[in-house]
């Protein structure tokens, strides 16, 4: 049952007249604490201005918002891309929003869509391990109030969307690199308190540890280009300082990370893959332009996007679709051969 402004004048305890003068915007303004208490008590409730709930059961309004981490960065842009084509001919707006890592952009970019009375919300990004209860809660009363919530990455249970096998993925690339003749190890791995990069750097490792091969060094840092470029520089001081030498493999959970990693490498005066392997993961457009080519393990980006635009027109916004990815050998993971 859709949530009533009367619900929440009476949840705030006070009038009717004084909870729309907050809510629905109006020359005269009640005291802060008053208003505070009102906007606590919609957001308990699940009530949104401009009649959400209505306005949804009425009519389509033809707006879709899409959330992504950063649209700069490849991935986020070929899914969006691949969003537009699901959607086709259907003569809806998409309405994009990148919030970088910052949570509470998020959280308010979706009351924002939610405000504008968008039809469904598509979330890409790669979400936090301990989960996000704000977040659930907004979805669930967006979706309450006849909105669909669509996620990229790691859907939740009340969402659905589209999964993307991360584990198994990043397992399948360490066998790769295994059979191509790899026997050393490192990685750079990004954030450790995000799912997507956390599951990348489990599933090889794991694969690495059950072949009997146990990874030299993991790295963690921003899940960015410059993240990468960081975590790299550390990895060669440090290899440096014990007067290491010979070819290791670094897997890095991202390509805009391995990108990071490539310009850390060359400032060095070092040599890819004589001296350091590099392998990445997402197979994003811009690896063309990169040389020595860049291994990776390919994901179908704007397919995925495609299927996010698809499943917001046939309404199947609860299905939870699998993607896996495939190893992509190229020339920056080329065993080294003996001088």
């Amino acid at each position: 049952m859709a949530i009533r402004l009367t619900d929440v004048a009476n949840e705030a305890g006070v009038s009717l007249a004084t909870a729309s003068r907050v809510l629905n915007g109006s020359a005269r303004k009640p005291a802060e604490e008053i208003s505070l208490k009102v906007r606590q008590a919609a957001e308990k409730l699940g009530y949104f201005p401009n009649a959400q709930a209505q306005a949804l059961a009425r009519s389509s309004t033809k707006l879709i918002g899409l959330i992504v981490r950063d649209i700069a960065d490849p991935y986020f842009s070929s899914i969006a891309r691949g969003v537009q084509r699901g959607l086709g001919e259907s003569g809806i707006q998409l309405l994009l929003a990148s919030v970088g890592s910052d949570h509470e952009r998020e959280l308010e970019t979706i009351r924002a869509f939610m405000s504008q009375r968008t039809d469904a919300i598509i979330l890409s990004g790669s979400r936090l391990l301990e989960g996000d209860q704000q977040l659930e809660q907004l979805l669930e009363n967006y979706q309450a109030n006849g909105g669909q919530a669509i996620m990229i990455g790691q859907p939740l249970a009340l969402t659905g969307g589209i999964q993307i096998d991360n584990d198994g993925t990043a397992a399948d690339l360490a066998s790769a690199l295994v059979r191509l003749g790899h026997r050393r190890f490192a990685i750079l791995a990004g954030d450790p308190e995000l799912a997507t990069p956390r599951h990348r750097a489990q599933g090889f490792s794991d694969k690495l540890e059950r072949t009997g091969i146990a990874v030299e060094q993991t790295l963690h840092g921003a899940f960015s280009r410059e993240g990468g470029y960081l975590a790299m520089s550390d990895f060669l001081t440090a290899r440096e300082k014990r007067k290491e030498s010979g070819q290791i493999c670094v897997f890095c959970v991202s390509d805009v990370m391995a990108l990071g990693a490539l310009h850390a490498i060359r400032e060095r005066g070092l040599r890819v893959p004589e001296d350091i392997a590099i392998v990445g993961f997402d197979d994003i457009p811009t690896l063309v332009d990169v040389t020595p080519s860049v291994s990776t393990a390919r994901l179908p980006l704007e397919e995925i996007g495609r299927m996010a635009g698809e499943m917001v027109l046939s309404h199947s916004g609860a299905k939870l679709v699998v993607v896996s990815g495939v190893p992509m050998m190229r020339g920056s993971s080329e065993l080294a051969t003996a001088d």
